[in-house]
């Protein structure tokens, strides 16, 4: 029986792009599905530079200008990667109608109860940001602070790639482009009229150190999603650590949902 053929659309986290899914991209395509891997804002090829982002929404245009141009009837399945989490659910309360499931792969996940300051205000008292030891770009001193960061490389071996093939780790030392920083700025406005009314399933990656598995199990209990899976010995990077294992997973998510 062949199988039905889905549209994933892949949503890249922070300092990352389009060029993060390759192997998961192909490995769905090779399956006989459709695959949309998007460059957010000032990411992977997209012509933006960082200082030009003056809000998350201008971040996450690219993937709000994709679902605007889907067919009335077009359903696909939404894939967030860690910051892409906060992509996919702006996608889902302006275009419920045209998602049937977002999956938030080790990923942050705010909710109508559930404000991403909140997020946000953990991860500092966890001292996620802390450890990122990055370069921080468009410094102009103490009264015009930072506004973009760019992580080092020894924070991406250590604590985001450490269990991924070194070649991919050279590749995003290539790649990455710095993160905007919007100083707690972040504002989403989301309902259980809309929001809520897609199905949810969260991916949790037990090995990963970028967002330790405490917070991703933290942001569950917070703001509970339809099913959690697990992807086991993978770290922040699921896409290279755990390809073949991220791919079964996403199309067995899709064909639950979809």
């Amino acid at each position: 029986m062949e199988k039905k053929q889905r549209h994933f659309v892949l949503v890249n986290g922070a300092f990352h792009g389009a060029w993060c899914w390759y192997k998961v991209a192909t490995l769905l395509k090779s399956a006989g599905h459709k695959v949309t891997a998007l460059d957010l804002a000032a990411s992977g090829v997209h012509p933006k530079q960082v200082h030009e982002l003056h809000s998350i929404s201008d971040y996450y245009e690219p993937l709000m200008e994709f679902m605007a141009s889907l067919p009335e009837e077009g359903r696909v399945i939404l894939v967030g990667h860690s910051l892409g989490g906060i992509s996919l659910s702006a996608a889902m309360e302006r275009f419920p109608e045209k998602v049937s499931v977002a999956i938030f792969a080790t990923a942050v996940m705010p909710g109508p109860d559930f404000s991403f300051a909140s997020i946000e205000e953990e991860f500092t008292r966890k001292g996620i940001f802390s450890k990122m030891d990055g370069k921080y770009t468009f410094d102009n001193g103490p009264d015009n602070p930072p506004t973009s960061v760019l992580a080092w490389h020894n924070y991406l071996s250590s604590n985001v790639y450490q269990l991924s093939p070194p070649e991919d780790l050279m590749l995003a030392t290539v790649l990455i482009r710095p993160t905007a920083l919007y100083g707690g700025k972040i504002s989403l406005e989301l309902t259980k009229e809309r929001y809520g009314s897609v199905s949810r399933v969260y991916i949790v990656c037990d090995q990963d150190r970028g967002i330790p598995e405490n917070l991703q199990r933290w942001i569950i209990e917070n703001n509970p999603p339809d099913e959690v899976k697990l992807v086991s010995g993978s770290d922040h990077m699921v896409m290279f650590s755990k390809p073949k294992e991220l791919s079964s997973c996403l199309q067995g998510i899709a064909e639950k949902y979809s």
